[in-house]
């Protein structure tokens, strides 16, 4: 054991000496026979049957995240929080797992997905999905009857990954709900309205917001001659006409779910229209479709939803979409999802959509069904999905080579001599006191060439700089690391001046 420990020693000496020829940029010459000796070395070492083989990585589907990562992320959710507060919501949080049963049931052929926990003494539990279940039973278990809140953490889903392209398996929500019974559709085009605020701010590229409603597509399924039985496994199929042609579609209802042709070829004729009030106008006027009570009921609810739309001044931003079918078994009514348009190839062509940003509907059945007695509390609500926003606005930055700040400071206290750390310590205390986010170098005796630098490098706007004079006179020097201008500022003012200087709000990005 001696002789290998002395073998690991040498290996380690030698790895140390490798490293330290490469940062000072030895000759490849030089290294390549450092680098012979050490493998050499390790040759002797042999392998180490004790010590146990893993490999360092996050799990499938899950990701760690930098400081210039969360610095996005932050601000990002910035916008999203102070646009769920101008708009009245109060914050909760529930746990992340929750009682099996309180989960099972509520998302269709999605509950495959979820997480199921190992039984850890008498309760089965499972990982939650997403922020609206819970929400109900929330509301439920405290006998809440309305409710505006929001609510921002991580879900669990098993899903195939698609990291690139913003899909994990644990990822944050964003979620805005309104509970309650009101007046039709007030709260669902509110709904709207944040939807569309949250993605202009953001600034992430022009997007559509896609509506639909359960009813009408229930009654259209009813008179196209769908079974109640195949309602929802036909609505699977139907809302994957974003991803693929509506021959896929129509073989997937045929060949796999049994539909009979002729019924899928009248679904076909509904589900490919899509357009404004003008297209709801249309369908009240559809012989078959106004026939079907349920139908009729969503019609006239996007009818006025429409204009409370128009007076929100988003209606040009939405699209009547009978494609779109959302495959959450508890919505009830209205429903929509926002997506990214991506210029058109030629001109004349509609701009084709990259992809889901944000998602949600009316749920008024949901809260029901966990109440002992069965009562309803309406509800609405929408959910940004934030990851694939971060990963939109984390490729952009890269493709700009634009420089992130991943840190608050806004000055640096620095010294122009030397025997100067207590003054230092001094005025950073009266800094952080103050509430000034301040920093100083970790060295008793730093040069000002690298307190300056290290400036610049982390995008630290100022520097106090303290010196002999300034302490007789006093005054701190202030210098702007941009536009490298001095001024002496008397130090009772310095605060003040920090303050003014650097009141400017943060961009998003």
């Amino acid at each position: 054991m001696a002789d290998r420990a002395a073998l690991e020693d040498l290996v380690r000496v030698q790895g140390e000496r490798v490293r330290g020829l490469k940062q000072q940029k030895a000759s490849a010459e030089q290294i390549e026979e450092e680098v012979a000796k050490l493998l050499k070395l390790k040759a002797q070492l042999g392998p180490d049957e004790g010590k146990p083989k893993f490999v360092l990585k996050t799990p499938k589907g899950t990701r760690d995240y930098s400081p210039r990562q969360m610095a996005v992320r932050e601000k990002v959710f910035d916008v999203i929080i102070s646009c769920f507060k101008r708009h009245g919501a109060e914050v909760i949080d529930t746990p992340v797992f929750e009682l099996k049963e309180t989960l099972t049931g509520k998302y269709g052929e999605d509950s495959k997905l979820i997480y199921d926990l190992k039984d850890q003494g008498g309760e089965l539990l499972s990982l939650r999905y997403d922020l609206t279940v819970p929400f109900a039973r929330y509301l439920a278990m405290n006998k809440l009857t309305n409710i505006k809140r929001y609510h921002i953490a991580k879900v669990y889903r098993r899903d195939n990954p698609a990291m690139t392209r913003g899909r994990y398996r644990e990822f944050y929500q964003c979620d805005f709900d309104i509970a309650g019974q009101f007046d039709p559709m007030l709260p669902d085009a509110e709904c709207l309205k944040i939807m569309c605020e949250i993605l202009s701010s953001l600034q992430i590229g022009d997007f559509l917001v896609k509506v639909n409603d359960r009813r009408i597509l229930d009654g259209m399924f009813a008179i196209c001659g769908v079974s109640d039985s195949k309602f929802r496994t036909i609505c699977s199929s139907v809302d994957k006409l974003d991803k693929v042609s509506w021959e896929e579609v129509k073989n997937e209802m045929v060949g796999e779910k049994g539909l009979a042709p002729e019924v899928a070829d009248r679904i076909g004729d509904y589900v490919q229209q899509h357009g404004g009030v003008s297209l709801v106008e249309q369908l009240l006027q559809d012989p078959k479709l106004s026939q079907n009570k349920q139908a009729l009921e969503g019609l006239g609810d996007l009818k006025l939803l429409f204009e409370y739309l128009t007076l929100f001044g988003i209606a040009d931003k939405i699209s009547f979409d009978l494609s779109l079918a959302r495959g959450l078994d508890y919505y009830t009514g209205v429903i929509y999802e926002a997506v990214l348009l991506q210029p058109p190839a030629r001109a004349g062509e509609e701009p084709l959509g990259v992809g889901s940003v944000a998602a949600g509907g009316r749920y008024d059945g949901l809260v029901g069904m966990f109440d002992p007695k069965g009562r309803k509390v309406p509800c609405v609500g929408l959910s940004i999905g934030v990851e694939r926003i971060f990963s939109i606005v984390e490729q952009r930055l890269e493709a700009l080579e634009e420089k992130v700040r991943t840190t608050e400071t806004q000055v640096l206290v620095a010294s122009a001599q030397k025997k100067l750390l207590e003054e230092r310590l001094k005025l950073i205390s009266e800094l952080w006191d103050a509430g000034i986010k301040a920093e100083l170098l970790y060295k008793k005796n730093p040069k000002l060439l690298n307190q300056l630098q290290y400036c610049e490098e982390t995008g630290i706007p100022l520097v106090a700089i303290i010196g002999e004079q300034e302490l007789k006179d006093g005054v701190i020097k202030l210098r702007s690391v941009a536009s490298r201008e001095e001024v002496d500022v008397r130090r009772e003012d310095l605060v003040e001046e920090i303050k003014r200087r650097t009141s400017q709000p943060l961009c998003i990005c």
